[in-house]
Formats: structure tokens, sequence, C-alpha cells
């Protein structure tokens, strides 16, 4: 399988190098024939430049991220838009969420996972990937040892996590799929699965993004309902809500992304809920990336606490401090988090770096499947000839566009092929049987798909 001989398998929660970017990306790259010059490399400020008076065409928008608008590719990571939008830089973090045998040790699993599934901006700068195109899809594996250490949930507790029982350090396989099921509003449809853990998440990415004349305000678009995650062998779920972040440093020329905003995570089987209050900068503008939580018992059926001012001390179960960045800490008990006597640590994010995915070779990738879709554009871009790699992406927006204007003269509507509709009023895909079947070939690294009937572009 591509990448089995690059990829190393990802660690426990601990110390990890950062994966070489050519170890999950240059075996699945089509040549593309050097029949221009290479050019002169844009630097980072000159891209930022070039980039705000675009964004400036758009002051007044309400929503940017709708207009789609095409990019020159110097302005472009070559990475296409689906691979770059997963949850997954900490694979393992994920697996082991359902490992406690306390409702408590759960909640605060998922808790531990939501601290790495962004961990892309911490460690790197935030980049801008090929918009993707209708029934576009990627697929992958994750291959990481079940060894996340146990949580503790309580006085005397005994955590029930893998790491306390397997000395082998097992590897455990993670497959994800997601497609392009909707231009006008661009939406993408992803479902993760890990059987062996009896673990799924699934839901719609769809932002909506305002440019304010200094920073770029994004936020979960209207299908974007959050991260639905399902333990099966328990029969829990648990619903994560994204927060609106900004994405700043136009002006001094380098990019940083901020959160101030408030977010959720609940459980009503358990009849658990979180709220985390990411802080607002500190002094003289310097960015904290402060974020402080509850833990506390609810009623899904009157779910009316949205601050953390507004839950009563009898129902707190754990209290979250730290810095988004660098440590997260939690506390148990109802007692204020700085009276606490011990403050445990619940993610150290500085050791840590995304883990490297197994992706299908080339040659059982489909036309439609993102590395092989923009094989093209994205080795123009490595070769730094940006005219070619730009012309070629304009080539394929074109057929994009030719396409959506055949559908319309037929009153032919755009179905998704590995997921059952565009969008669901309640934010959770569910796969078709072609779905269900890439996922069990993923699951044994099987690859083989029959081409699409109809391509988006």
């Amino acid at each position: 399988m591509a990448d089995s001989t690059a990829v190393p398998s990802g660690a426990a929660i601990k110390p990890s190098p950062a994966p070489s970017i050519a170890s999950s990306t240059d075996p699945s790259r089509a040549p593309t024939p050097a029949n221009g010059p290479a050019e002169k490399v844009p630097d980072d400020s000159s891209k930022l430049r070039t980039f705000l008076g675009i964004l400036r065409r758009f002051m007044g928008v309400a929503d940017i991220a709708a207009v789609r608008f095409s990019l020159p590719a110097q302005l472009l990571e070559p990475t296409p838009n689906l691979e770059y939008w997963n949850y997954l830089d900490r694979p393992e973090a994920f697996i082991s969420i359902g490992d406690s045998d306390e409702p408590l040790g759960r909640i605060l699993g998922t808790l531990r996972f939501w601290f790495t599934k962004d961990l892309k901006y911490v460690k790197g700068k935030p980049c801008k990937p090929y918009n993707s195109t209708l029934g576009e899809f990627f697929r992958c594996n994750w291959e990481v040892e079940d060894t996340a250490p146990p949580i503790k949930h309580g006085p005397g507790s005994k955590p029930s996590s893998s790491a306390t029982s397997t000395t082998s350090n097992k590897s455990v396989k993670v497959s994800f799929l997601t497609e392009q099921t909707s231009h006008h509003p661009p939406v993408s449809a992803f479902y993760i699965d890990c059987p062996e853990k009896g673990i799924i998440a699934r839901g719609f990415d769809q932002i909506s993004a305002k440019f304010t004349g200094t920073s770029i305000r994004v936020v979960a678009g209207a299908h974007n309902l959050g991260i639905f995650i399902e333990l099966k062998n328990r029969g829990e779920q648990y619903h994560l809500t994204h927060p609106a972040a900004h994405l700043g440093g136009l002006l001094r020329g380098s990019l940083s992304v901020t959160v101030t905003d408030s977010c959720f995570i609940t459980c009503a089987k358990t009849r658990i809920k979180v709220i985390l209050q990411y802080l607002e900068e500190g002094w003289l503008g310097k960015t904290q990336n402060k974020v402080e939580g509850v833990v506390f018992t609810y009623d899904p059926e009157n779910d009316n606490k949205t601050k953390i001012k507004d839950v009563p001390e009898k129902d707190v179960l754990a209290r979250i401090e730290g810095c988004w960045t660098d440590k997260v800490y939690y506390t148990l008990g109802s007692q204020p988090f700085a009276k606490s006597a011990e403050k445990i640590l619940l993610i150290d994010l500085n050791p840590l770096f995304p883990v490297a995915k197994f992706v299908p070779p080339i040659d059982d990738q489909l036309p439609n499947e993102s590395r092989r879709f923009w094989s093209g554009v994205t080795e123009a871009i490595l070769n730094k000839q940006y005219s070619l790699a730009t012309q070629l992406k304009q080539e394929l927006e074109e057929r994009q566009r030719e396409k959506a204007a055949d559908r319309k003269t037929k009153g032919v509507d755009w179905q998704p092929r590995f997921f059952t509709g565009a969008t669901t009023p309640v934010g959770k895909p569910n796969l078709t049987k072609d779905g269900e079947e890439v996922l069990k070939g993923l699951h044994m690294n099987d690859f083989k798909l029959e081409p699409n009937k109809e391509l988006g572009a």
C-alpha cells in the first residue's frame, strides 16, 4: 500500500517527531510534464499582500466562503481541501475516548480528543488549500498504537484505558471517507470509522467567513452542526459544536488563528455536558490562547446552560483551564480551579505533531479522488510553475461549471455517491451502500473501486 515504507505508526499521546510531508504525499502524485519554466517563489509577505488585495474586493460581503472566488496558484498550498479538513491530527486520542469505565472519564477523553483535532493550527501556519469540486472525494487510513494514557476521573478510581492492559503496542486502524456533496453552498460530508474500538464520528463541514478589514471571522455554516461521535459498544453519542475563530495577521504579514467564543460537548445518555470558553486576547493584543471550562450534569430535556457562571456548583463534576496551544489541565469536583489541591494534566500539545496518513496508491485512485484529481496542479506548484498550475486549476474549475450547466439544462439534480444526501437537517450524514463498501475496503487495505457513473468536474 502507498506510504507503507515511509509512514511511521502514530505514537500515543507522547513526544513524536513531525512527519515528513513527503511521507504522506509523494507516492500518490502523478508526474506533470515540465512544459513551463520555474518561476520565482513568492515569499509569505508577498503572498499575504496579494491575498489582502483580493479580499478587499469582498468588504461587506456576508459570506465570502460562499462566493468561492478563485485564487492564483502561487497563493495556494498544494493540498486538497478534503484532505486538509479532517479532525484526526492525533487519531490515538480519538480511539481512546471510550476506554474509561466511568462516564466522567469518557467525557474527559472526548475533551482530550477535542484539543488534538486541530493540531495543524498549533504546529503550522494556516494555509489555503484547493477548493473542492462537486463529487470529489478523499479516503485514507491511520494506523496508530492504542496506548493513550489513562484518565483519572475520581479519588482512587481505576481508569480503564487500553494503555493499562496493552503491553505490545498493538496497532489500530482508523478509516476516513469524505465527499463534496454540494457546491452551492460548498458542503462536504465525512465519516470516521474504527470498528476495532467500536467508535465512529461523522458530520458536515461547511464554513461561513466574513472579512472585517483586518481579519477573517470564520464560523460554522448552516449545515455544519458539529461533530457527532458514537460509542457503539456503550450506546452513547457525543455532540461537539464548533466555536467561531479569527484568521488574523493579514496586515502584519504573519497569519495566526485565534478563538474567542464558546463551544459545547454533550452526551444525553450520561447527562453530562461541557462548556468551553475561549478567552479574549490579552493586554496590547498579545494572544494568550487561554481556555477554561466546566464539566457538569445537565438535563437534556432542558438544556439551557450556555455560560460557565450559570452552572450551579452542585452540578459541577470537573473544571478545565489552560492554553489550547500548550497544556490543558482539569480538576475534579466543584471547587474553583485555582483553589483545587490537584491539577491534573489532560493534554500537553508541545511534543505532539500531526500523524501521517496512509493513502491509496495513485493507480487505485479514481479520477475524482482528491490527490489524483489535483495531481497536475500539485506537481506544477511543487515545480514552481505557477502559471501552468493556475492554467490547470482554471481548466478544472471551468469543467465543473460546464457540468453544472449541463445538469441544469437536463433538469438533473446532483446526487452524492457515498452519502445519502447533500445535507441533512440533523447534521449527521448517512452512508450509501457504496460508502459502506469504501470503508470496508479501507479496513482491509482493498482500494479497488468502480469508476463514478457521473463526475461533477
